[in-house]
This record gives C-alpha cells, structure tokens and sequence, in this order.
C-alpha cells in the first residue's frame, strides 16, 4: 500500500460525509459511478459524530454449520497478528461465506474490545453483529447485514485475502469511509486533493440550496444557475 496517511488528511476524510466524499471521488473519474460503495445489504447499525475511516483488515468466516466432530471450531489467534501489521486506524471487513451468512455473529461485546484494542474502530460485514448497546456505548461503528442472538459456529477460514461484503470487493489495506448512508473505498492517491474538491462542491450546492430558499426565487433563476454550474449554453 502507499504511504499511511498523516492526521491531517484522516481528520478531513472524518469530517466528511458520506455522500461528500461520493460527490468529490467522481471528479476524479478513476471509477465508475455506481462502484466502490456497498449495497443496501450492509446497513449502519452505529456511528459517530464523524464518519468513520481506516485501513481494511480483512477476514473470512463462516459459522452456520457445525464441525464434524469436537461439537465445535477451534479458536484462532494468529488473525490478531495480521491486524496489527497494518497502519492505523483500522477496520475489520468480515464477509461471512456461510451458507446461511449471519446466523452467527463474530463481533460481539468480547471480540468488540479485542478489536478496539488492536487499533479498529469499527466493523464492516455482510454478516451479523451483536450486542449492540456494548456497540453504541463504545462508540464502535458497526455495518452489518443485521444483528443474530448467538456466534452459533463461527470462525475464521481466511484472513489477509480479498472479501466481498455487500457488493464491493475489499483488499487488505484498502482505506474505507463509513457513515450513516453506508460505507464505501476511497483510493489512496487522490486524498490529498480531496478536502479542496468536496469543499467546492458543497460552495455549489449551497448556492443551489440558497436561491431554492430565497424569496426571490423563479425557474429561470434556477436554469440560468445550473447552466453555469455545468457549463451549457442557454436557449
């Protein structure tokens, strides 16, 4: 990966929302419009007063069915390793490859303090979480499918490899952006440039907003700000 960012760049990517850093990513043109965020699958189930940030930590579980034997899966630890080989701050990315994704959950309050504790702020899963006031008392974001009673089977098959989690790929150490509208990439090398583009773009939007509120307000108004914006020629 490039170089971790510096406190400066992290702390605006916070103080941006979702949609914001949406809006400012596609100047860029370095995706598609309608990639590089999850899908409706994924919802917030706790944020912050800021958006969450930080580099993916990904991991793979499963946890529907039983063992063959034993009556249950043997704990792992060497994922925690992992974890801490990449920068602050992080995020866990759990995709769930069960057949029944969600049954049981990997993050509860337990696991919830194990990953504070290795430098994640939050949680990204197709899958389940649980414990939820634990959650929002510790200000842990958590995105998930939804939430399940149990961690029934689960445990980790994988760590370190891509996962897909409601609809968007995820590679280790790629650095996320999550609030309340969802969660989505943002590529590394055009953070520096992307305060000045979002706060631009918000100047616009703003001016829309402000002439739609105005007393003075008239469709051609209206027309005569969204050709400038656009650069259309009127008639």
């Amino acid at each position: 990966m490039n170089r971790p960012l510096t406190n400066e760049e992290l702390r605006a990517l916070r103080a941006l929302d979702a949609s914001a850093l949406a809006n400012a990513i596609e100047t860029f043109r370095e995706r598609l419009r309608n990639e590089g965020f999850t899908n409706q699958n994924v919802r917030c189930l706790v944020s912050s007063e800021q958006s969450m940030v930080g580099y993916a930590a990904t991991i793979k579980i499963r946890g529907s069915s039983p063992p063959m034997a034993d009556g249950a899966y043997s704990d792992r630890v060497d994922w925690w390793d992992y974890i801490l080989s990449l920068p602050e701050p992080r995020v866990a990315v759990v995709e769930d490859a069960s057949k029944k994704p969600g049954l049981g959950s990997l993050v509860g309050a337990v696991h919830m303090h194990i990953l504070k504790a290795l430098g994640c702020v939050g949680v990204v899963t197709n899958g389940s979480v649980r414990d939820l006031p634990e959650a929002q008392k510790q200000q842990f974001y958590c995105f998930a499918h939804g939430l399940a009673v149990s961690h029934a089977y689960v445990h980790i098959v994988a760590f370190g490899e891509p996962v897909h989690v409601g609809g968007l790929k995820i590679e280790s150490g790629d650095l996320l952006h999550g609030d309340l509208h969802g969660v989505q990439s943002v590529p590394l090398d055009i953070v520096p440039q992307i305060p000045a583009v979002a706060a631009r773009l918000l100047d616009r939007e703003r001016a829309l907003i402000d002439l739609c509120r105005s007393p003075d307000f008239s469709v051609d108004k209206l027309k005569t700000a969204v050709r400038r914006e656009t650069g259309q020629k009127s008639g």
